[in-house]
């Protein structure tokens, strides 16, 4: 405490050092107690996750009531402004689903091949969302360049590598989509080679389609300054599960209806794949940089064929049901698209905050990252009433009551299959970030397999409820 004279010569100097006295004192008192606030609410690695999960609710209302902040609702425009902007590029899907409608036909023919169909694409989606969280990455570094053409040797030790990734996803998907198939669908064991053959043939066309369709995006996301956590893997996907399904359905076809020219095409070009595949792993398996990348792969591959042939099996349960009502079929890929997109969303700007800093890598930090999940989960569900209203137009079966059933059906699903694959993305992010784990081989690729699987869960559960 500052002694002052009880007596001065000056009573302006006097007044002037009481008055600041009076103010360092309320400074004092007031730092401690904004201290003592920050202790009380500065979150505790010994909360459990149980409690965490309990609270998680509480938490999103909270953090809604603080939106008349400017900073963050700010943020939160930003975040949903992006995340709408990307997914609007999921209404594609609705092409993919209406081409999907259209050939139920021929999935009658080959039962195996409405099996088939969520492993191609999600398969598909995984090794592009390997090949977008590498390519992004590397190109923050350096390492690769913005071109395709006399790129860095990085460069093309990623695009070999998914060649051999391609190859194995296919050979995986296969075996374990006749287990699911024979086990749970009735499929006979005679159709393994059928299954195996298309799928590889599917996935080694998309190959020379959608790769370089993706190196492309990446590189002109990169040169426009555009936030590749929010815009690069949803518009990618988008356009890969359009490119996949034009493509499945027509090898499809092609083996069914035009044999047996159109089962040596597809033998041909299964063989050609694996030739291919063979003399990369030889020529390159000792590059250090190559062969980290197709084991940890493998490794995430091998996971996620367990989960997208629950996805084709809980799909092949859900054609059991839905009959030969075109407008879910239409809608189909659109929905695991952008569901996928929320958990990027979630899990690509997680894994950035905390590379940053800015986010505790434990479970409890979630609500600082509320923001990011409820910006992505709103967009999504703006994206679920429009392709209600498509499908059902597509379709021709729009009408008040019509539309109502259906979007609450959509609408369901995507809130069940939201909060969950939202929990689940965060929890890879933040697995993989303390494993000492690269992110970009498993946080996209696990969340987008598991929102497939997720989001046909949901839709399953929702049409035993609504209909």
């Amino acid at each position: 405490m500052v002694r002052l004279p009880s007596k001065t010569r000056n009573p302006r100097l006097f007044k002037a050092l009481l008055s600041s006295h009076v103010r360092k004192e309320d400074f004092t008192l007031t730092s401690n107690t904004s201290n003592q606030i920050e202790k009380q609410e500065e979150p505790t690695n010994q909360k459990s996750t149980i409690a965490t999960l309990r609270a998680f609710p509480g938490q999103f209302l909270k953090r809604l009531t603080k939106f008349t902040a400017s900073e963050p609702k700010r943020k939160f425009y930003k975040i949903f402004r992006e995340s709408l902007t990307a997914f609007a590029f999921n209404i594609i899907g609705i092409v993919a689903g209406t081409i999907l409608a259209s050939n139920v036909g021929v999935f009658k023919l080959a039962p195996w091949a409405i099996l088939v169909y969520p492993s191609i694409v999600s398969a598909r989606g995984v090794i592009g969302g390997l090949f977008c969280g590498r390519l992004s990455t590397a190109l923050h570094l350096g390492t690769i360049q913005p071109r395709l053409q006399g790129n860095t040797k990085s460069f093309h030790l990623l695009f070999r590598a998914v060649v051999i990734m391609t190859l194995a996803a296919s050979v995986g998907m296969s075996l374990v989509g006749m287990l699911f198939g024979n086990v749970l669908l009735g499929i006979p064991a005679s159709d393994f080679f059928s299954m195996m053959g298309v799928t590889i043939a599917s996935m080694a066309l998309a190959l020379l389609v959608v790769s370089p369709l993706t190196a492309i995006v990446s590189f002109a996301t990169f040169k426009h300054g555009l936030d590749p956590d929010i815009v690069l893997y949803p518009v990618e996907s988008t356009v890969s599960d359009l490119l996949i399904t034009i493509i499945y359905i027509g090898v499809v076809n092609a083996f069914v209806l035009f044999a047996p020219t159109g089962q040596l095409f597809v033998v041909f070009t299964a063989m050609t794949l694996a030739l291919i595949s063979v003399y990369l792993l030889a020529r390159n398996i000792r590059e250090p940089e190559f062969s980290k990348t197709v084991k940890e792969s493998l490794l995430t591959l091998f996971f996620v064929a367990f989960m997208v042939n629950i996805t084709g099996s809980t799909l092949g349960k859900i054609a059991e049901i839905v009959g030969e009502r075109r407008e879910i079929y239409t809608v189909y890929p659109a929905m695991i698209d952008t569901m996928g997109d929320v958990g990027a969303v979630v899990g690509s700007t997680a894994t950035t905050k905390l590379a940053l800093g800015t986010l505790r890598a434990s479970f409890s930090s979630i609500r600082n990252h509320s923001i990011e999940i409820i910006g992505a989960w709103l967009a999504s569900s703006i994206m679920f009433i429009i392709y209600s209203i498509s499908s059902l137009t597509i379709q021709g079966l729009l009408s008040v009551s019509s539309l109502l059933r259906f979007t609450a059906l959509l609408l369901t699903t995507n809130l069940g299959a939201g909060a969950v694959i939202s929990l689940v993305s965060y929890a890879v992010t933040l697995v993989t970030y303390k494993k000492g784990l690269d992110p970009d081989n498993f946080v996209i690729p696990i969340e987008s397999s598991l929102a497939d699987s997720i989001t046909t869960m949901f839709l399953f559960l929702s049409l035993g409820l609504l209909g």
